[in-house]
């Protein structure tokens, strides 16, 4: 490479790192995504969307809030942000005012809005990951794995790339176990749980968990189960981290590494170590 090339590439490496600094990022706040008339989906069912300013065919983050299904509210989580990423934050109805089936029902409608409308905002459809943390974890798990949900909605759970779900129950939630009048540590697996529906066919799936001695109950133990029982389906892209030295909200932050890690290999792209 004689001096001018290597100049010329100097500029180019130069032009592409100042672009990439100068990226603007807006938020758009409360979008409704519903086709719920009833006063509490009108209230609930709403969406925010940070994306690049600039650019399209980005890959697309949806996140679902945890809190139990009982509480919480949709957030756009700050390791997410600045990434060339859209991230789409999700509110659901909660527990007990509706049953776990509607609150299944509205993620799938959050997601497929998501399907049809992401582009607007710089998106791309064919890279959407579905994500969230405890109770989004385990709405991501249903959705990825009982495909009737997105279904629903006309679309094939397994049209999204990759769901990652943080530190999700993988037996029946417990806060639908006690709408069902069973106790917390009372395991049970039912058509509500995502080991009811393994299957060897689904995209890869990337399982998340904090230490399994300062978990929540036995989430990182549920995590192991299902992942055994996917791979014994024949599912060759099951993923399963355990975040040593850190409980069921501290395995957040670093588990963002693990996402944007997995997102990056998916798209072809050099990983950070």
């Amino acid at each position: 490479m004689n001096r001018i090339t290597r100049i010329l590439v100097l500029l180019v490496i130069s032009l592409a790192t100042a672009t990439t600094m100068a990226q603007n990022y807006r938020q758009v706040n409360d979008i409704s995504y519903t086709q719920k008339t009833d006063a509490y989906s009108l209230e609930r069912l709403k969406l925010d969307i940070y994306h690049p300013e600039g650019g399209s065919d980005h890959p697309v983050i949806v996140w679902f809030h945890g809190g139990g299904l009982e509480g919480g509210n949709k957030e756009i989580p700050e390791k997410l942000k600045e990434k060339d990423l859209v991230v789409v934050g999700v509110n659901y109805r909660l527990l007990p005012q509706v049953s776990v089936e509607e609150t299944l029902d509205d993620a799938a409608e959050a997601v497929a809005w998501v399907f049809r409308h992401i582009h607007e905002y710089g998106g791309d459809p064919h890279k959407i990951v579905v994500s969230g943390h405890s109770a989004g974890g385990y709405i991501s798990m249903m959705l990825c794995l009982d495909k009737h949900w997105l279904g629903g909605y006309d679309i094939d759970a397994d049209s999204v790339m990759m769901y990652v779900p943080f530190s999700g129950q993988a037996i029946t939630h417990y806060n639908v176990r006690k709408m069902q009048g069973i106790p917390p540590l009372q395991a049970t697996i039912d058509k509500y749980a995502p080991l009811y529906w393994v299957r060897g066919d689904c995209p890869p799936l990337v399982l998340i968990c904090g230490d399994r001695e300062l978990e929540l109950f036995g989430r990182y133990d549920e995590n192991q189960y299902l992942a055994r029982m996917m791979k014994l389906s024949g599912h060759q892209h099951t993923y399963l981290y355990e975040i040593d030295g850190h409980g069921h909200g501290g395995m957040v932050d670093p588990g963002f590494h693990i996402l944007e890690t997995h997102l990056l290999q998916m798209l072809g792209l050099p990983t950070n170590p």
